[in-house]
């Protein structure tokens, strides 16, 4: 199952986000290397970050979520989880 997992800024995030940026990929480079992460990145107009990614369950994504160092150390002031359904580009 895919998820979308929205990270919205607090006020401090674009600072927070330049000192947590390693551990945070650090925690997405094992989910990346299996295969699980659809695209993620940020939001250019600095409001937060997008992620995709696939899990079993929607709990699973939520601690996946919660447990991201942008959510632990405040770059993110609000995160949220949705499931997703992908149509396009179509999957073989």
């Amino acid at each position: 199952m895919k998820f979308v997992i929205l990270g919205f800024d607090g006020p401090e995030g674009e600072a927070r986000r330049k000192i947590y940026r390693p551990p945070h990929l650090s925690k997405m480079e094992p989910l990346d290397a299996q295969g699980r992460v659809v695209l993620a990145g940020p939001l250019t107009d600095k409001t937060g970050s997008l992620i995709v990614i696939e899990a079993d369950s929607l709990q699973e994504a939520q601690q996946f979520a919660r447990e991201d160092p942008y959510t632990v150390h405040g770059v993110f002031e609000r995160v949220e989880v949705h499931p997703f359904v992908q149509v396009f580009p179509k999957q073989p």
